[in-house]
């Protein structure tokens, strides 16, 4: 893992896709720190912070787009798929590696509190969970981007993709209010979702049974609530879009609230979708 996180490190810095996520990253945090701080004479750092969730949407496409995607168009994926290394270990290594210009990135902004201690009382308590939680969510969003590199071999369709997927996430909280709330209208999204994923499985191991028998199961298991808590479907879409709403999590780190459930959420959102990468390029290993 080690070796092919130095090669995807160098390899960000040998082209132009490190330098231009470090430096876009860092101007327009540098516009904000001035804004938000400097001009308005605040102390209040995490606002900057929250505010540069947004610069994500535009950035990490460009960071994630060639993780995986280049080398499969180029065909050098193949000298790592017949190498003796674990496919988890040259994930892995990709996905640390880009983890890591993101952190670089991340640590260059702490000058910017730095620079208001000098003049000022801040919160340190709060700007360090602020940066926790910034982390966090980028580490998640890396992983997205990640996972969706490994479905193309197409670097532009990949950040266009990956915009797209992200720019849902940061929606998903104006989208649920504007979403029903009917029994009915719960029972049709569930009914979606169970087929949703009876495609992916089906094209994902080519094995019709198991892709049969995970639609059926999820149907019986929807009759049976339906047909014993009727009420647990009211609101339901809602719910579930509430769940997924990575943005809103980060609130509590924003607030200087360390909440040890979003953590444990941002994990296992990272933990998944390393898991689906992996899982889609060991696909394309044996076939």
């Amino acid at each position: 893992m080690l070796a092919v996180f130095l090669k995807e490190l160098k390899s960000y810095f040998t082209s132009a896709v490190g330098y231009i996520f470090i430096g876009t990253f860092l101007a327009i945090s540098g516009i904000f720190f001035v804004m938000y701080n400097l001009l308005s004479l605040s102390p209040a750092f995490n606002n900057t912070l929250q505010s540069l969730i947004i610069v994500f949407l535009f950035i990490i496409p460009i960071l994630t787009m060639k993780i995986i995607s280049e080398e499969t168009k180029t065909k050098t994926d193949q000298l790592l798929l017949t190498s003796p290394l674990k496919i988890t270990d040259i994930i892995l290594g990709k996905y640390f590696a880009a983890l890591a210009i993101f952190t670089i990135s991340l640590l260059i902004t702490i000058l910017y509190p730095i620079i208001l201690s000098k003049f000022g009382t801040i919160s340190i308590s709060e700007i360090f969970t602020g940066y926790i939680g910034l982390f966090l969510l980028g580490a998640t969003l890396i992983s997205i981007g990640l996972f969706v590199s490994s479905l193309t071999d197409n670097q532009v369709t990949c950040a266009v993709i990956s915009f797209s997927v992200l720019l849902f996430i940061f929606m998903i909280d104006s989208i649920q209010e504007a979403l029903p709330s009917t029994r009915n209208s719960s029972i049709i999204f569930i009914i979606i979702i169970i087929a949703i994923t009876t495609l992916f499985v089906y094209f994902s191991t080519k094995n019709i049974y198991a892709a049969a028998a995970i639609g059926v199961m999820g149907l019986m298991i929807t009759v049976i609530i339906y047909l014993t808590k009727k009420e647990a479907f009211d609101g339901l879409i809602q719910k579930v879009f509430d769940w997924f709403s990575l943005t809103k999590r980060y609130n509590l780190f924003s607030q200087g609230i360390l909440s040890l459930n979003s953590v444990v959420y941002y994990l296992s959102f990272i933990v998944a979708f390393v898991f689906l990468t992996i899982r889609m390029v060991d696909k394309r290993r044996w076939s």
